[in-house]
């Protein structure tokens, strides 16, 4: 996917990242979910919010076409994650 690093921002009211593909289309990534889904520990979670934060292109490319549990699992320890 391509897209429009100027039109990627996280929106604190909703608590998504949005991004805007180079073709038009929009997405929305709930962040909440995603942590759910992902079963975090408070140090990977810390690790999101730090990537929402700071650099919510590279946290919607992580999501998107990365793997979010080897990310974590390597950035944090595998603590909470399974191998």
């Amino acid at each position: 996917m391509k897209y429009d690093a100027r039109a990627c921002h996280f929106n604190m009211d909703t608590g998504c990242v949005k991004l805007l593909l180079q073709d038009g289309r929009m997405i929305s990534i709930d962040c909440t979910g995603v942590e759910d889904a992902l079963d975090v520990t408070i140090a990977q979670r810390a690790e999101l919010d730090y990537l929402i934060y700071n650099d919510p292109l590279g946290y919607a490319d992580l999501i998107l076409n990365g793997d979010p549990k080897e990310y974590l699992k390597n950035v944090t320890g595998s603590c909470g994650l399974e191998d």
